[in-house]
């Protein structure tokens, strides 16, 4: 597939720049501490982040609300680990992990170097399902906002990815046709199939090396956007 024509690049934020799971693991280190907890935070993470990837899943087709996904993504784990916290615990928990959350600023490997090579020319944008004072602070804390033109969250656009609107909201924002841009990002249901759905070219960006998925234009790491864009 050639990009030649492209001038818009929109990228998802977590998990294809922003390295969730490694911030996720560095602010739960620090608020489990402070609340004197004596289980391992790698024994929570390993439970933690698909339990995390499934609520998300559900959130962006709207099967549960906000607040249920914050809340039961910890306490689920809290009952596979055998500790008992009450629900006011857990709601404590998880006002204390989205304050510390965007504190780190751990990218993935080559994430600014990609940036700097694409922004003289593309347009980049983020499209993103995350909430907008959270991913406000981590793009600002990271040092990537700098290379964005505009940054479209599920809150503004009223929907989530894979939803065809928040792509529609994207590109009016950006002043985009859908034929010159692109879409990136890890989520093959919410950035690949949403994109494409919409009528959008996307690139997937495959860290974890799953099984190829046929007709798509794919990366394994962020470095590899320079061979193809």
């Amino acid at each position: 597939m050639s990009f030649q024509n492209k001038k818009h690049l929109f990228f998802d934020l977590d998990h294809t720049l922003w390295d969730f799971d490694r911030n996720s693991a560095v602010a739960f280190d620090v608020i489990f501490k402070r609340h004197g907890f004596e289980f391992s935070t790698d024994d929570f993470l390993k439970h933690y982040i698909p339990r995390n990837q499934h609520y998300w899943k559900l959130y962006q087709v709207n099967q549960i609300s906000h607040e249920d996904l914050r809340y039961y993504r910890l306490k689920d784990i809290f009952d596979i680990l055998e500790v008992e916290v009450s629900k006011e615990q857990v709601n404590q928990l998880s006002e204390d992990y989205i304050m510390h959350l965007p504190n780190s600023n751990h990218l993935f490997d080559g994430a600014i170097e990609v940036l700097e090579y694409l922004q003289p020319n593309y347009h980049l944008h983020i499209i993103t399902n995350g909430f907008h004072f959270v991913q406000d602070k981590k793009l600002k804390n990271s040092n990537i906002e700098h290379f964005f033109k505009t940054i479209t969250n599920s809150e503004m656009a009223g929907v989530k990815k894979p939803h065809p609107n928040i792509f529609e909201f994207a590109l009016s924002l950006a002043k985009a046709n859908k034929e010159e841009s692109v879409m990136i990002g890890d989520s093959w249901e919410a950035d690949i199939e949403g994109a494409l759905d919409f009528g959008m070219d996307a690139i997937f960006f495959n860290a974890e090396n799953t099984s190829q998925k046929n007709g798509v234009v794919q990366v394994n790491h962020l470095l590899e956007l320079k061979n193809i864009l």
